[in-house]
């Protein structure tokens, strides 16, 4: 009897442990939403994280993974939620479970300066033999192999590589989210580069949690309903993006 005790005691403590913090996957390589600066973790869903943790007294606990697999993990209970500039997606509902979206967003077009003249009218983008650079595995990657059928598709692993296809020639389009392009307009280190700012997709950014874990998508919800009440959503986008977005 006393062994069964000291079984649910501990029980009790490790669920109370588990209550007082939340395991949070980011792909840190996705400015302004996450990345990393200086040593520190920084960008929207960093102070996203931080808010939501001060609103529920949780501890978030960031856990760095490779965007690819942040959903696996989530569902292998590696990690409590997802936090990394996630679009909501069919495929994606039908694994896990969407807070309400946070922000609207689309797939933009990024292309070298030298080549803005003959991308100027939006059906540019939609020409045969055009050669558009994709991440895998994103929404960029779905809208390129669903409407450009008439394109040549490369893939990169990050939007670093894509700059670099994009001044030797490998690629005419780089097409990513927006914030990619919305990045754009501040660094100087990418002057070279531009966005067409015409949006390809419209898309909703969300976190998410395992499916059935409705607690603390309840908890995550009223998290951020308060956030967009009280102006803290708003103040974390003004922030991070140097261009107007719609919060819903």
């Amino acid at each position: 009897m006393l062994r069964g005790l000291v079984v649910a005691l501990l029980v009790l403590a490790g669920s109370l442990a588990s209550a007082q913090s939340l395991r949070v996957g980011m792909s840190m390589d996705y400015p302004p939403l996450v990345y990393r600066q200086d040593g520190e973790v920084v960008g929207i869903e960093a102070d996203n994280a931080r808010a939501v943790g001060k609103m529920l007294n949780l501890k978030m606990k960031l856990v760095e993974l490779p965007f690819s697999g942040l959903l696996p993990a989530l569902q292998a209970g590696e990690i409590d939620v997802v936090m990394s500039g996630l679009s909501i997606t069919a495929e994606r509902a039908e694994k896990v479970t969407f807070i309400e979206p946070y922000m609207n967003i689309g797939q933009m077009a990024i292309t070298h300066r030298d080549k803005i003249a003959g991308f100027a009218q939006p059906w540019s983008v939609y020409r045969e033999g055009v050669r558009i650079g994709v991440e895998p595995d994103t929404t960029g990657a779905t809208f390129a192999a669903e409407e450009l059928t008439e394109a040549v598709i490369k893939f990169y692993d990050d939007p670093q590589a894509a700059f670099k296809g994009l001044r030797e020639d490998e690629i005419d389009l780089y097409v990513h989210d927006a914030p990619t392009s919305w990045q754009l307009a501040t660094s100087s280190e990418n002057a070279d580069l531009i966005s067409l700012y015409s949006p390809l997709t419209d898309e909703q950014l969300a976190w998410a949690v395992r499916s059935g874990d409705d607690a603390l998508a309840a908890e995550l919800n009223r998290a951020l309903r308060a956030m967009k009440a009280n102006g803290t959503l708003r103040y974390i986008l003004n922030r991070w993006i140097p261009v107007t977005v719609e919060v819903r």
